[in-house]
């Protein structure tokens, strides 16, 4: 005979290893749950200009370190967030001797010559090893933005701050209008098709695998590196359209903002890209990015008859150079005083600021010129625990690293280097 399960037999059965679920047919009510609400999640944003800044006044006096200390002129569009960002000086990359690479080692920190025989090696940086973990639960891993005038700062179009596990560089996309469609257009093709093609892609990589372990038999060990490296990038391919299968059912997030105009420039190129970083965030369709700004079109834009080139040796000028770089440092930091404005301003999925849940780097390679000592360095945002309001004066040559990896560390990233880090910066910690 059936026992009939009742709520007092189910009762004296409490000291079974396994609890069975509260019923609501054996006369449990439903109570409001009691775990706690998921936390708003985090986000890491490097943006960067390139060839330096106006140095005699663009950084806070050095004596007047801490939370009392005045804005110079470089900074004063920033006033109204002295509170909330903290100017770290100091820092420097340890190997980087070419102020005309640009950025190439602001965010690896890497020694160009550690393989032997090599003239160039980099590694990683330090947005993709946050991405590794932040962007696992996001459509896009990481998000790398630039400026059609890259090639104008030494750089070919589409390259973007950003480098690999491999220190291969992780190409960019350098218009707003692609940019905004990449993020929010919808894809046109059904999504039987779009497998198809996935499917496809996965049989190509396959074809190519078997390939490599037949051609490899044989190789020297110089070929046999290179094929590896080969492999490697195939790998990465792998990955990429996993993560791609993982969303491919997945509608792309409704836009909160407009599609951009075909071709901005200048200040308004800048301030449609931050929108949308915003947008990104607000959506939380990515939760890492980088932004190689445009510096010549800016200048452009504001009437300055120089290229950022020309402003950077306003040292050894006579006439009118360095006001032009002055004018160019208080645009600059107008636009980044908005962007803050827009990230306090904006609620994500839950409900909290955005502000208080990213932490963002804002600086550059290099200081003036082609000195690339005490790299111009802003941290702002709540995001990784750092401490904010301050003039934060280090030692010469700190590692810039031991910045990214105190940011990292915030984040609760567990990195225990980065670069040529030589530990945390315990000053920055709150």
């Amino acid at each position: 005979m059936k026992t009939q399960l009742t709520r007092r037999r189910f009762l004296r059965s409490t000291s079974a290893c396994i609890a069975l679920p509260f019923l609501e047919s054996l006369g449990f009510r439903r109570f409001a749950s009691a775990a706690p609400a998921a936390l708003p999640p985090k986000r890491m944003i490097f943006l960067a200009f390139g060839w330096g800044v106006t140095k005699e006044t663009w950084f806070p006096d050095v004596k007047q370190t801490g939370a009392d200390y005045q804005m110079p002129p470089g900074l004063a569009p920033l006033a109204r967030h002295q509170k909330d960002i903290t100017v770290v000086q100091g820092c420097s990359n340890k190997f980087s001797n070419e102020a005309h690479w640009g950025s190439t080692f602001w965010l690896t920190g890497a020694n160009r010559y550690s393989q032997p025989g090599q003239s160039f090696c980099n590694s990683v940086s330090v947005d993709q090893v946050a991405a590794a973990q932040l962007g696992k639960d996001t459509r896009f891993a990481s998000l790398q933005l630039g400026t059609p005038d890259a090639k104008d700062q030494g750089h070919g179009p589409g390259l973007s701050l950003a480098w690999d596990e491999r220190g291969k560089p992780v190409a960019g996309i350098d218009h707003p209008v692609q940019v905004f469609h990449r993020l929010f257009s919808a894809e046109d093709a059904p999504l039987a098709e779009r497998e198809a093609m996935l499917a496809q892609k996965r049989s190509v990589l396959d074809l190519l695998t078997g390939d490599l372990r037949r051609v490899k038999r044989g190789l020297s060990k110089d070929d046999t590196d290179k094929l590896d490296e080969y492999a490697q990038s195939i790998r990465d391919i792998e990955t990429r359209l996993g993560k791609d299968q993982q969303w491919l059912a997945v509608p792309k997030a409704k836009a909160p903002l407009a599609e951009p105009k075909e071709k901005p420039g200048g200040r308004e190129e800048v301030q449609v890209m931050y929108d949308l970083m915003i947008a990104a965030m607000q959506t939380d369709t990515t939760r890492v990015m980088t932004y190689r700004q445009p510096v010549n079109s800016v200048l452009k834009d504001i009437g300055v008859p120089y290229t950022g080139h020309d402003l950077s040796h306003y040292e050894r000028s006579q006439g009118d150079r360095m006001e032009f770089s002055q004018k160019r440092d208080e645009t600059q930091s107008a636009m980044f005083a908005k962007f803050i404005d827009k990230l306090k301003a904006t609620k994500d999925a839950a409900g909290t600021s955005l502000f208080d849940n990213v932490i963002v780097g804002y600086g550059s390679n290099i200081s003036s010129v082609h000195f690339l000592n005490n790299c111009p360095t802003i941290l702002t945002g709540g995001g990784a625990g750092i401490k904010l309001g301050h003039n934060l004066v280090l030692p010469k040559d700190t590692p810039l690293c031991n910045v990214w990896l105190t940011m990292l560390n915030g984040l609760g990233i567990e990195a225990e280097r980065h670069g040529d880090s030589t530990g945390v910066v315990k000053e920055l910690q709150a």
